[in-house]
């Protein structure tokens, strides 16, 4: 059973990190923390009471976090009519207003506090009175924080970042060093509100780009149009999107013309054409033409709502790299807090001459840099930033953890079919013989194939590009795994594979080439031959050719097409191993045998499109599906989805993971790198209790920020 806590005000990355490792404590939960969205998503077995987990998980997140909103988001569609009466949208305004005055009482308290601070600095005071000055000004700054601390020391949460500022300012208080404690519980508040800022923005940005849910639908009732929720069309309604509009759901155009801007799916700038007949998919905004629509698929089965679906649940599945921080973080603090306590107590007692005011200070020192926040909100947040840069490209990466598989592919495995190929049949070539011209082949032949409806049949009726007189055709006759016979004009036609040539005994030309060959022959005498080519993509060559140029190992195409074509089309794209006539079961085996002799670092990526690729997608390291004109089945199975049919995104998505995982690594060197240096220089009496908030916030916010930077993928 899946289950999801909306968390709202949860502000502290360390604070939602304890909160999903407790809750994973649980019997029969599996919990996944999305700090950025505020949300605890539950998988529990069916046998646990979900009363009962709830009351348990409620008293997990007050005891941590005691000022959070809890509320259960139910996996319903709430559009957002013209009425503005909706009481999700007042309560979520509401909250947004409390933000705001608690940020402005915040911002009063920060300058009371600093202009106290700043007198008894500046003017000459008596003890008693510079005492009494530093003392209202650190209770006005950081009263609110020596409360939460011992709020939570009472729930049981020792070693949060409020106990350790408490400690420390106060420590310096019990020393004499009353300015370096109100200053460090000053900048700690401030860098504190700055940080919050940064996390807001970026939540604001990812949020930025997921606005592609529609707010209603015009449903046509006889004459009138009806504005309500798209949840409530049905499949086979008519629709009316207007110039401006989004459309709300997937369905074919039936009425009107339009060009429709589709950056927000597929990333692409150039506006699309929808005519009569075209598909028309949920997101798509309108811009200047009226489109009538019949609904194909309900609002929860529509592409917007697996998008939004997709990225807003990506933060669940986290990367190896983001567990491991927070694994490390779980010990990192109490080691430093115990280090600091060791580093006031034992030098004074082993070192002649040491003093306890010094050592004591040096451990204060310690307790400032000690808080993981750096990392536990920079990792997770430049993961979630590289999914929401790859999304505004048109790629779908539906975790942290496949984002970060996707900087470590060494063979990329690829469908041809649809995936390399157009997957559109198309007449490349005609070979008339004895006295017959071009267009005399390809009439014949289009007539003789007028009443079938196989993809071959209906190439070389489009390329004919005419209007049939089905009149002129008599005596039409599908002869099974051969071909077509048929009198056209009163001649005979014969219209097939080399099989219909040998059994009329008509001697024929064999042709060297790619694709399926039609041999025509008109009463008994050979006329000629056409073949029917699947394309080449126009990026695939260039795909693979930097696909080599990032570090790819081995590029391999595998397809159940014959041998001569496969090899010829894995020739001109530079492949390096191509293997054919396959059926799906021989895929996934292929897979495998590579599997066996992949590198130790190297994972496999599988590209495919079709529903026979379903089985390889979700057996290789990382499944990647053609969402453009892939079907749902492939995209289910898939780990990231490409909107377009471009095999260059999927470059673009290893370049988006490669420059993600930079960010995150130098996230961690840097804040790792920064304590460390603080902390030695801490324990040598160098460092203050000054520098030492910079090794704390100042390196937390230069993190956020870095790890924004994820988000922008405009060049990649």
């Amino acid at each position: 059973m899946l289950k999801k806590l909306v968390l709202k005000g949860l502000d502290c990355a360390n604070c939602a990190s304890k909160i999903e490792q407790e809750v994973n404590e649980l019997p029969g939960v599996n919990a996944n923390m999305n700090f950025l969205n505020q949300t605890l998503t539950l998988e529990t077995k069916s046998d646990v009471n979900i009363l009962e987990l709830s009351a348990r998980i409620e008293g997990i997140v007050r005891k941590i976090e005691p000022n959070v909103k809890i509320t259960y988001e139910e996996n319903v569609y709430k559009a957002k009519t013209n009425e503005k009466s909706n009481d999700a949208d007042n309560d979520e305004v509401s909250d947004d207003n409390n933000d705001d005055e608690n940020r402005k009482k915040d911002i009063i308290k920060l300058v009371v506090g600093s202009v106290l601070f700043a007198v008894g600095l500046i003017f000459k005071l008596p003890n008693w009175f510079e005492f009494t000055i530093f003392l209202i000004s650190y209770i006005i700054v950081g009263g609110k924080v020596i409360l939460s601390a011992i709020q939570r020391i009472a729930r049981g949460d020792v070693f949060n970042e409020h106990f350790l500022m408490s400690v420390a300012t106060i420590g310096a208080f019990c020393i004499g060093e009353y300015p370096e404690g109100v200053a460090v519980m000053l900048f700690y508040l401030l860098g504190e509100m700055f940080e919050d800022m940064a996390v807001d923005h970026s939540r604001k940005s990812i949020s930025a780009l997921m606005d592609i849910r529609p707010d209603y639908a015009n449903l046509e009732i006889g004459d009138e149009l009806k504005k309500i929720s798209p949840d409530e069309v049905s499949i086979g309604d008519i629709i009316v999107v207007k110039p401006g509009e989004k459309v709300p759901l997937d369905g074919k155009v039936i009425d009107g013309a339009s060009m429709v801007d589709t950056a927000a799916l597929t990333g692409e700038s150039i506006p699309r054409r929808l005519k009569p007949g075209s598909d028309a998919l949920s997101g798509f905004i309108n811009k200047n033409g009226v489109l009538t629509i019949k609904v194909t698929k309900e609002f929860g089965e529509s592409t917007v709502s697996k998008v939004l679906d997709l990225v807003q649940n990506a933060g669940n599945k986290k990367a190896p790299t983001e567990k491991f921080i927070t694994k490390f973080a779980r010990y990192y603090t109490p080691v430093v807090v115990f280090g600091a306590l060791a580093l006031a107590v034992i030098p004074p007692l082993a070192i002649p001459g040491a003093t306890f005011s010094d050592w004591i200070y040096r451990g204060l020192v310690f307790l400032v840099v000690s808080c993981p926040c750096a990392l536990i909100l920079s990792v997770p947040l430049g993961f979630i930033g590289g999914i929401g840069g790859a999304s505004k490209r048109g790629i779908l990466v539906k975790g942290g953890n496949y984002l970060e598989a996707l900087d470590d592919v060494g063979t990329v495995v690829f469908d041809k079919t649809g995936t390399l190929t157009k997957g559109v049949f198309k007449v490349t070539e005609t070979n008339p013989q004895n006295g017959y011209t071009d267009k005399e082949l390809i009439a014949y032949a289009a007539y003789a194939e007028s009443y079938s409806s196989h993809p071959i049949a209906l190439s070389i009726i489009s390329a004919y590009n005419s209007g049939i007189d089905k009149n002129r055709i008599e005596n039409y006759q599908e002869i099974a795994g051969h071909g077509i016979k048929a009198n056209v004009n009163g001649k005979e036609v014969l219209a097939g594979n080399t099989r219909l040539m040998v059994s009329g005994n008509i001697e024929y030309d064999d042709v060297d080439t790619i694709g399926t060959v039609v041999h025509v022959a008109i009463d008994r005498t050979y006329a000629g031959s056409i073949v029917i080519s699947d394309e080449i993509k126009e990026d695939s060559a260039t795909a693979i050719k930097e696909l080599k140029a990032l570090g790819v190992e081995k590029t391999v195409m595998l397809t159940g097409d014959l041998k001569a074509v496969a090899d010829k089309i894995g020739q001109q794209l530079g492949l390096n191993e191509v293997y054919s006539e396959l059926l799906p079961a021989d895929k996934v085996e292929k897979i495998e045998s590579l599997e066996a002799i992949k590198s130790h670092k190297g994972k496999i990526l599988f590209v495919g499109d079709g529903i026979n690729d379903a089985p390889v997608l979700a057996r290789a390291d990382i499944g990647m599906a053609m969402g453009g004109l892939g079907s749902d089945a492939a995209i289910e199975a898939a780990d990231v989805v490409i909107m377009t049919d471009e095999p260059s995104k999927i470059v673009s998505g290893i370049r988006i993971a490669k420059r993600t995982k930079g960010i995150v690594l130098q996230n961690i060197v840097f804040a790792l790198g920064v304590k460390a240096v603080f902390l030695v220089l801490g324990a040598l009496g160098v460092a203050s209790m000054w520098e030492a908030v910079f090794g704390d916030m100042g390196v937390a916010i230069i993190a956020v920020l870095n790890a924004m930077r994820a988000l922008n993928t405009k060049n990649l």
